[in-house]
């Protein structure tokens, strides 16, 4: 089985920097297709980030945030750089096979084999 279990959500001021963690006790990250998700209240979860050959970014935060994974530690990590209010959502982690990362895939298809429960995130 598989638990994915997130941590490093808080408040933080614009500007300011966070570094989200996943720890994937089950799993070993780099063999995986493994991603970040946000989602804001009454708005649609999107893809942040995702990493397995290479990483892949949304648009909005290319160049700010920057996707790892330490294979030894089992965790992916997110750190979130020039935070802005419009970052402010619960974070997700995700992992899937890893095909699903070609070509971004993973940001846009809405799913996952396996989801951690989230962490807030919020910016004001």
């Amino acid at each position: 089985h598989v638990q994915l279990v997130e941590s490093g959500g808080g408040s933080v001021q614009a500007g300011g920097s966070l570094t989200l963690s996943c720890a994937s006790p089950a799993l070993t990250p780099s063999g995986y297709c493994m991603g970040w998700f946000r989602q804001a209240p009454g708005k649609e979860r999107e893809g942040v980030a995702a990493i397995f050959d290479r990483t892949y970014y949304a648009d909005s935060v290319k160049g700010r945030f920057i996707i790892s994974e330490d294979d030894s530690k089992k965790t992916v990590f997110l750190r979130m750089n020039s935070l802005r209010p419009e970052d402010t959502a619960e974070y997700f982690c995700a992992a899937d096979s890893p095909g699903y990362c070609v070509g971004g895939y993973f940001l846009r298809r809405n799913g996952a084999r396996y989801w951690g429960q989230g962490t807030q995130v919020t910016v004001s």
